[in-house]
């Protein structure tokens, strides 16, 4: 876990400045390089003076940079700034609607036996997918119908929180093909490795062949980085196979997700 003074959702949810510097961010960013200050002021709800002195700061800060009277860009370290705290809301956003159980219409979950309409039942994660029996849990709720063992099944009236840890995400690094590309990869090496894992990703042709050259079938490859963090929020020890110049930034995500992860070393000495 990060220390509070460098975790972008505790930064942006307990200050209130650091949420409006957020949205001014965002809004040159949405409107550059024509930015009109009275505009935001309008969206945020405070003073023109009060973006001006944000605006300020940010350029002193070199987040925006400033091309003349009322004209302003994003800088790249804006950017990253603006794209780290959006991913901590996003996930934090997640764990509330995935995680933490509140009362709603109806949530599916998959029946781990037979189970008969108006009867409580225990709602629990298990393999990445919500499913329900007769066993005590955290959260619990009432099903709607009838359902055999192994099938879907809708539950209303949740309370509780679902017991939920994340899954330990698996990086391993490939090179580019300018750079040896799979042949580079110790084939054995890398299936030890996402034998031991419950979904695996590939971001990179390289990568993907390095993949099929251990046997192994990725789970996916479009959406490949999300498809991982996803599984990892959802308490899937995963694996993000990865052609090296997306390593950097798929490791920023993790930590932006507070996701732990191990980086493998895959290249053939």
């Amino acid at each position: 876990m990060k220390p509070k003074d460098k975790d972008p959702l505790y930064i942006i949810l307990r200050s209130k400045r650091e949420a409006t510097k957020f949205q001014i961010l965002v809004g040159v960013a949405e409107n550059q390089p024509s930015v009109r200050q009275q505009e935001i002021a309008e969206i945020l709800g405070v003073t023109p003076q009060a973006v001006s002195e944000y605006i300020r700061e940010l350029v002193d800060d070199e987040m925006v940079k400033s091309q003349g009277r009322g004209s302003y860009v994003i800088t790249p370290k804006g950017v990253e700034w603006v794209i780290n705290n959006a991913e901590a809301l996003e996930s934090y956003a997640k764990h509330i609607t995935h995680d933490i159980v509140q009362q709603v219409a109806v949530w599916t979950a998959i029946a781990d036996c037979n189970i008969r309409a108006g009867d409580k039942v225990g709602v629990y994660m298990k393999d990445g997918h919500i499913h329900a029996s007769y066993k005590e849990q955290s959260a619990c709720g009432i099903a709607i119908a009838d359902a055999k063992s192994g099938m879907d099944l809708g539950v209303s009236d949740l309370v509780g929180i679902i017991e939920l840890s994340y899954g330990l995400v698996h990086v391993c690094k490939v090179p580019r093909i300018q750079r040896g590309g799979s042949e580079r990869v110790q084939p054995e090496l890398l299936r030890d490795i996402l034998e031991k894992v419950r979904f695996i990703g590939t971001c990179g042709i390289e990568a993907d062949i390095a993949v099929k050259n251990t046997g192994l079938t990725p789970n996916t490859f479009f959406g490949s980085r999300e498809g991982v963090i996803e599984a990892a929020i959802h308490g899937l020890e995963s694996a993000l196979v990865v052609v090296d110049e997306d390593f950097t930034d798929f490791l920023k995500r993790l930590e932006a997700a507070n996701l732990r992860y191990v980086i493998h070393d895959l290249i053939a000495p």
